[in-house]
């Protein structure tokens, strides 16, 4: 009875391993050439294919510098896996190979290792031939090409013409340094700015310059006295200190009748700014003698009211001298 129950026992046990083998089957390889025989220096891929069990991983192994002696392994592709029916797996990998022996050579089989399992792939042929050269015809040789000039393109000296000018450049500025520093002088030349006119001899300057363009003789009587009151107000604001631009003619006299400084030339000063009235908001046109007299009392009221330097200079010296 316990030999027919151990029996029974060893049976169902190599009905499941026999099971197990049926459903885990071996990896299968295969090795494809594109092309069998190239010259020397030419090159040819392999094309390699595994299949296996999706969930049993395997290891392909294959050589990564040489194939064989005189057959020269230049590049692995990465592997690139698709999964198919029955749970299982196709792992495509390319193998770029080269040959700069002349021979026919039988590629060594390429292994998967599945586990505890080896299993070899199948074997390709690879036909390395020479350039056929016919002796007994030298003419048909051909010599060696000369070197070819590359074109010419500016690019290429970008970088010596920048450096050309920057030294250019940096030789022009340690020069100007040099000039500068022998000369005494800033190395930054400043403009030097005018100095300010003082009140009388801006208002001289401004009156060459009306009477200059000759503004009454073109008929234009209206801007003739407009400039001349605007340099005499300007010069009043200035000299007096009062806000004569924004005052009336009448406002004005009021003010320059009660300076004792300017009572002499206060009817001067009437002339101009009541026939420039008339003439701005009454449209008269004056006769040419009005017109020069308006002019020559315009200077005469500057440098009758003027402040001379030189007094203003000597009265401080004067003082200075007295508190010393």
């Amino acid at each position: 009875m316990k030999l027919i129950k151990k029996s029974i026992l060893f049976l169902i046990a190599a009905a499941f391993l026999e099971g197990g083998r049926i459903n885990a089957q071996r990896p299968l390889i295969d090795v494809a050439i594109d092309s069998a025989a190239i010259l020397v220096g030419e090159q040819t891929t392999l094309h390699l294919t595994v299949t296996a069990d999706k969930d049993r991983p395997v290891q392909i192994v294959i050589p990564n510098d040489t194939l064989m002696t005189g057959v020269e392994v230049l590049n692995l592709s990465k592997a690139d896996s698709t999964e198919i029916e029955n749970g299982r797996l196709v792992i495509k990998q390319n193998v770029l190979i080269t040959s700069f022996d002349s021979s026919l050579y039988l590629l060594p089989p390429l292994k998967v290792i599945d586990g505890v399992d080896t299993v070899y792939s199948n074997q390709v042929a690879l036909k390395v031939s020479t350039i056929p050269v016919n002796a007994d015809k030298p003419e048909e040789f051909n010599d060696i090409k000369t070197v070819w000039r590359p074109p010419f393109v500016w690019a290429d000296y970008y970088p010596i013409i920048l450096g050309i000018l920057l030294t250019l450049f940096l030789i022009c500025v340690i020069a100007y340094i040099v000039k500068r520093i022998r000369a005494n002088k800033s190395l930054i030349p400043f403009k030097k700015e005018e100095p300010k006119l003082s009140p009388h001899e801006q208002a001289i300057k401004e009156l060459d310059e009306i009477k200059r363009q000759k503004l009454w003789q073109q008929g234009r009587s209206k801007e003739y006295y407009t400039l001349i009151t605007d340099t005499l107000r300007k010069y009043i604001e200035e000299r007096f200190g009062i806000s004569a631009m924004e005052m009336t003619s009448g406002e004005i006299l009021d003010l320059i009748r009660k300076n004792s400084e300017a009572q002499s030339v206060y009817d001067n000063l009437r002339q101009i700014l009541r026939l420039a009235d008339f003439v701005k908001f009454a449209k008269m046109n004056p006769l040419p003698d009005e017109n020069d007299l308006s002019m020559v009392n315009a200077y005469l009221f500057v440098n009758q009211t003027k402040v001379e330097e030189r007094q203003e200079s000597e009265s401080t010296n004067g003082t200075t001298n007295l508190k010393d």
